[in-house]
């Protein structure tokens, strides 16, 4: 280094650039109006009830007697029992303290000794469905945004749907900004792909990011693939095309379990198994490589995502999708329609 260079050097002021924060999930009291997993369909059969933990309080998953799944607040409005502790008869939920129950809607319908009901007892009701092996659940007064289906129908695919564990110690957006931050795509996930001309090609939504993607895997010398990827909401990524020569769909869906908590579930598909043992193994091959590669990808983000604290900083051209996507993130619509209740 010349006396110059040195001199310029020294001159330097090292000041931390950083950018208009993202609210963090919880901040004042409010969540983003996205669509949650809250558990897997096949954690409520028939006539079952389960306790979950969302936003910042609790909620209980219930499927009647003919098949419906709802999903509302945990406490009985009686005297806070957990809803979870009770059972399901017929149509409604029962407390298991005193026997009030609760209607899908979260209306008490009936008391355990026969007084009317209150006018006032009720429960939050979410609104949600049952998609892909899931069940969601929408924070906010109405779903504003739908879920989107792949091109081929639902009935058409099979899906494995799973766990990943342990939960991630940041907000499910921090999860989603992966797939617009294409430095990490490359860096950490070693995809090789030309991103010089993708940021044009990005069709944007108010609630969503889609573009075609074409890569290969290990840095060029692993398999192709070529898919439409996208992430929806600040609750999940979705992507469906070819790979090694299989139609694919895998949807990693991000739970708010509370501020700063995330659960990743996958929900992996393919087209469905003509019913020969061949088929069935075909299906069962995809599903446990579309597996191992998600797993593969959680597993490269962990040690990043449980130590780092997100703020977005000085950027770069290649950063433009990310810097877009987070201010996407900035102006979500945010609510808490439920605090009362499920806290």
């Amino acid at each position: 280094m010349t006396t110059k260079e040195a001199a310029a050097s020294l001159d330097r002021k090292r000041v931390r650039p950083r950018s208009t924060p993202v609210p963090a999930e919880g901040e004042n009291g409010l969540f983003t109006e996205s669509w949650f997993p809250v558990c897997l369909s096949s954690e409520v059969g028939p006539g079952q009830v389960i306790g979950r933990q969302f936003l910042d309080g609790r909620i209980v998953v219930f499927r009647d007697e003919t098949g419906l799944v709802s999903v509302l607040s945990a406490y009985c409005p009686h005297l806070g029992a957990d809803l979870a502790a009770g059972k399901v008869v017929g149509t409604r939920i029962q407390c298991g303290f005193h026997h009030w129950e609760f209607d899908a809607d979260g209306w008490c319908e009936k008391t355990g000794l026969g007084d009317p009901p209150p006018a006032s007892a009720c429960l939050y009701r979410f609104h949600s469905v049952e998609k892909f092996g899931l069940v969601w659940a929408f924070n906010g007064e109405d779903p504003w945004w739908e879920i989107p289906d792949y091109p081929k129908a639902e009935e058409e695919l099979a899906f494995s749907v799973s766990y990943d564990v342990p939960a991630l110690p940041v907000d499910p957006w921090v999860v989603c900004a992966n797939t617009p931050d294409w430095q990490h795509l490359k860096a950490v996930h070693r995809l090789n792909f030309d991103h010089e001309w993708l940021y044009d090609r990005i069709d944007w939504t108010d609630h969503s990011m889609e573009y075609d993607l074409e890569a290969r895997l290990d840095q060029g010398e692993g398999p192709a693939l070529n898919a439409r990827v996208g992430i929806y909401g600040t609750s999940f990524f979705r992507l469906y095309g070819e790979f090694m020569g299989q139609w694919i769909a895998a949807l990693t869906a991000f739970h708010l379990v509370a501020p700063g908590r995330t659960q990743v579930y996958y929900s992996l598909g393919t087209t469905r198994s003509d019913g020969s043992p061949e088929d069935d193994a075909r299906v069962a091959m995809t599903h446990d490589l579309l597996f191992r590669l998600g797993k593969s990808i959680v597993t490269d983000d962990r040690p990043i995502l449980h130590s780092i604290r997100y703020t977005p900083g000085v950027m770069t051209r290649s950063d433009r999708a990310l810097a877009h996507y987070l201010g996407m993130v900035r102006d979500f619509p945010r609510s808490h329609e439920s605090a009362d209740f499920i806290n």
